[in-house]
Order: structure tokens, then C-alpha cells, then sequence
């Protein structure tokens, strides 16, 4: 399947054909990935055959590796082997670490304190999606005396409560037991209690629900609990990121948007375009006005993405205007 070209030739050479069948390659896609992409410069003999040499079989097999993981040919196409090396092991890398992540999945631990709530459900068969974590039950009481009293297995994240009726009394106990473990929730379910204490628990931030609750809403509930804060912690994050400031005005973008091309790709314009829409919605972000610290929060959040992406756009833009002689200049 390989020969050589002259004599003092040491590196075999090998045809097309042959390069499919070591790679599994159609032809057509190397054609394709030589001609439209350059991934290929294969050496041309007197007969006008192309002949590839072993770095390209390697590289065939590489592209072929990468796309298969997503990478678009055109992004890796011109990459040295060595660029593609790398690439391929911080993909392996990447895989490894999604699936160690996912067979020691975190566990988020619950107590429940009402024995008959306990009984009823069964949150450790509970996923959390979002989080890929498990519900872990750990402890179960009879009732709030018998929690204060007793040693839990584990410290719970999040307490469920289910009492008949709430007073002074039963509040002081919940209070406790949130001071004992710095709870990242408490849910109360009930049956009676005076409304000015419901709204005062409601307001420190428990979670108060009255009776009867079924097994899928009580799992619901726990499941969006557990969510909430892995999404505010997001928000925040994001709403502290320095954006930087606009490279090109409206009407760069819309002269780079305008450039008639003779070429098949309207990179240049798409891309102008793309900054100019992100712009206009970071702007109105920012400009909107907020009925509350919630929306504030929200809006903060959007602005720092849609910021994060035109600048990243302003980026590829520069890269596209290089790559086709447009200047960018005001």
C-alpha cells in the first residue's frame, strides 16, 4: 500500500486509498478536508498522484478523533500536529473528569423530624439533576423535642419539619436547630399556626408549607431548594465581571456588515452583525429599569453575559478583518 518515490526516499508515502484504509476515512472526506480546509499538502509526482506522507496519516487520524469530539474541521484543520496532540489529550482529560464527576456524584444529606414523613417518602432514590447529586436521608425523628435531644449520624444540610400545630414554642426549637447546624435550608410543614409567625419564619428564610403535601411536590420542593442557591451564586458571579468596554461603534459594525465580498463566506458581516445585536442588548440590560433587588440581580447577570460574548465576537472579528484585508479603523 506504500512506496517510495526515488530511492534516497526514506519516509514511506502512501496514496489516498491507502490513507482511508488506515484511518477509515472516506476519501471524499480527506479530499475534502485537503481541498477546502488545506489539512494536506501532499507531494506531487510526475504522474500527477498525490502522496501523503506518515505525519498525515497521523493527522488524518487526529482530525478524525477531535471532530468525533465536536471540534469543526475548519477550527482545526490548518493545526499542527503536535496543536492537535494536545487537544485530543485535554479532551480525553475533559471526558475522564465528567465521569469521575458523575460516579462520585456529591450527596446532599436531609433529616426529616415527623416519624410518619419519614416513612412515607424516600428521597435517596431522589436525583438532583442540575447538581447530579443524591438525596441522602440520614436521620429521622419523632418530633422536634426528640431531634434537640438526639445525636444525628450526619449534619444536615437541609431539615424537613412536619408539625401539627406552630407557636412560639415550636419556632424557638426550629431556631435551635438551625443555630446547630447553619442550615442551608429549613422546610416546615404544618397544619395550623398563626399568620404573623408564618410570615416572621417565612422572612429568615424558611421554607413553610401547610398540609397535606404529597411525595412528588415534597421531592419537587427539596429538588429546587437544593438548586436555588448553586443558580444566585451563579448570578452573583457573573454580575462581578469586568466587561470591557465596546472596541467598534455602530457604525464600524455597519460599514464591516455592508462590505460586498466575492467570496462564499459572509463571515465579516454575520459577525459585525452578531456584535451589534449583543451590544443593543447589553445596553438595554443595563438601561432596565427594576422593580426589585431580584431583578436587579437578573439583569446584572444578562448584561455580563451578552458583554462576555461581544467581546468575544469583537475578538473573532479582528481574526476575520486580518484574514480578509477589512479594516476596522473609525
Amino acid at each position: 500500500m506504500s512506496f517510495e518515490v526515488s530511492k534516497s526516499s526514506v519516509e514511506p508515502l502512501y496514496r489516498i486509498g491507502a490513507v482511508s484504509k488506515l484511518t477509515g476515512i472516506p476519501v471524499s472526506t480527506l479530499r475534502i478536508w485537503e481541498i477546502r480546509y488545506a489539512a494536506f499538502s501532499p507531494i506531487q509526482t510526475a504522474g500527477k498522484h498525490r502522496l501523503f506522507e506518515t505525519g498525515d496519516v497521523k493527522k488524518a487520524g487526529l482530525l478524525k478523533k477531535l471532530n468525533e469530539a465536536g471540534h469543526a474541521i475548519r477550527n482545526i484543520a490548518i493545526l499542527s500536529n503536535e496543536s492537535l496532540e494536545l487537544l485530543a489529550r485535554q479532551a480525553q482529560a475533559s471526558t475522564s473528569g465528567v465521569a469521575k464527576r458523575a460516579e462520585s456524584s456529591p450527596q446532599i444529606v436531609v433529616a426529616v423530624v415527623g416519624s410518619e414523613l419519614g416513612v412515607r417518602i424516600d428521597l435517596r432514590k431522589l436525583l438532583v439533576k442540575p447538581l447530579n447529586a443524591t438525596i441522602e436521608l440520614s436521620d429521622t425523628f419523632t418530633d422536634l423535642d426528640h431531634a434537640l435531644a438526639g445525636d444525628f449520624k450526619k449534619n444536615p444540610e437541609i431539615l424537613i419539619i412536619k408539625i401539627n400545630t406552630l407557636n412560639t414554642i415550636s419556632r424557638e426549637q426550629i431556631d435551635a436547630l438551625n443555630v446547630r447546624f447553619g442550615l442551608r435550608r429549613t422546610i416546615v410543614l404544618y397544619n395550623y399556626g398563626p399568620e404573623a409567625l408564618l410570615q416572621s419564619m417565612r422572612s429568615s428564610g424558611m421554607l413553610v408549607r401547610r398540609l397535606p403535601i404529597t411525595e412528588h411536590e415534597l421531592i419537587d420542593l427539596v429538588g429546587s431548594e437544593i438548586f436555588v442557591d448553586p443558580l444566585r451564586a451563579a448570578i452573583s458571579t457573573a454580575a462581578s465581571i469586568v466587561i470591557p468596554d465596546r472596541r467598534y461603534s455602530d457604525s464600524v459594525l455597519a460599514r464591516v456588515a455592508g462590505i460586498s465580498t466575492n467570496i462564499l463566506c459572509e463571515c465579516p458581516k454575520h459577525v459585525a452583525e452578531l456584535i451589534s445585536q449583543l451590544a443593543s442588548f447589553e445596553e438595554y440590560s443595563q438601561e432596565c429599569l427594576s422593580n426589585c433587588a431580584e431583578d436587579a440581580h437578573l439583569h446584572a447577570y444578562l448584561r455580563s453575559v451578552s458583554g462576555s460574548a461581544r467581546a468575544m465576537f469583537e475578538r473573532a472579528l479582528e481574526m476575520v478583518a486580518q484574514h480578509e484585508g477589512i479594516s476596522l479603523l473609525s
